[in-house]
């Protein structure tokens, strides 16, 4: 007859106890370094565009108006020129980083 998952893990903790093995190291001892740094933010940027095309594909797909009367809209706001380069740098800056990081990656 099987073992419950309760059973299970008293018997595995039971034996790590016994063997005075370490525990693996948590990741807060790890010194942070640049290819470090540089893979986590190729994953968000990956994880950001991802989001960002099924956001706007969804978007195009269920607004009634089509993209010239949105664009109009924002324009209107009179948005101050540091707040539309901040909103143009937020678009631009995980395509930008995550394409050359993918090349440097392949090369």
């Amino acid at each position: 007859m099987g073992t419950t998952a309760k059973e299970e893990m008293a018997r595995f903790w039971e034996k790590n106890t016994k063997s005075n093995r370490p525990l693996s190291p948590h990741v807060t001892i790890y010194k942070w370094s640049l290819p470090m740094a540089m893979s986590i933010t190729h994953r968000g940027t990956g994880v950001a565009l991802s989001l960002g095309v099924s956001v706007f594909s969804l978007a195009t797909l269920l607004l009634p108006e089509q993209f010239p009367h949105y664009l109009a809209m924002v324009k209107s706001l009179s948005l101050g020129p540091a707040l539309i380069f901040s909103a143009k740098f937020a678009l631009a800056f995980p395509f930008t980083y995550h394409t050359w990081n993918g090349i440097r990656h392949l090369v």
